[in-house]
């Protein structure tokens, strides 16, 4: 019953090596990956996203930088978001955003018509004191390329 197998019965197991593979493919998808990555870098380096930010966008985010600065501080007017000599009470502001206390926010209807020549601005804000909403009127000043609350 036991047979002794000799190597005659098996076959060796020829493999074909003759395929070629070229490894043209994978240069040219790293080449490709390569050269998209440049454009991707060049991209945000020719045209930065604060390029894509309008004076409109300058001048709302001047007056809200304001409002939050007041809510944060008791000095009036709050440091780094108004011009030098800026006197609140002067500018009405005050009366339009309440006492020292009050909570303002930007209302929904938040910022309209604004108006830009040289370095003064304009722009209609609705702002909210407690329950009562208001639009006014606020005046801009560029200092150093920042936008400030200024007086007329």
């Amino acid at each position: 019953m036991n047979e002794e197998r000799t190597g005659s019965d098996e076959q060796p197991v020829v493999v074909d090596q003759t395929d070629k593979r070229s490894i043209v493919p994978f240069v040219a998808a790293a080449v490709i990956a390569v050269l998209v990555l440049i454009g991707i870098v060049l991209g945000g380096l020719l045209s930065p996203a604060e390029k894509n930010v309008t004076e409109a966008d300058r001048l709302a985010a001047a007056v809200t930088n304001y409002i939050d600065a007041r809510s944060r501080s008791e000095l009036r007017p709050p440091q780094g978001v108004a011009c030098p000599g800026f006197d609140e009470q002067k500018s009405g502001l005050t009366e339009r955003l309440g006492g020292p206390k009050s909570a303002v926010t930007i209302d929904k209807k938040g910022f309209q018509n604004p108006t830009v020549n040289g370095d003064r601005a304009k722009i209609d804000a609705t702002v909210q004191v407690g329950d009562t909403s208001s639009t006014s009127t606020w005046n801009l000043t560029r200092v150093d390329g920042t936008w400030l609350v200024c007086t007329p």
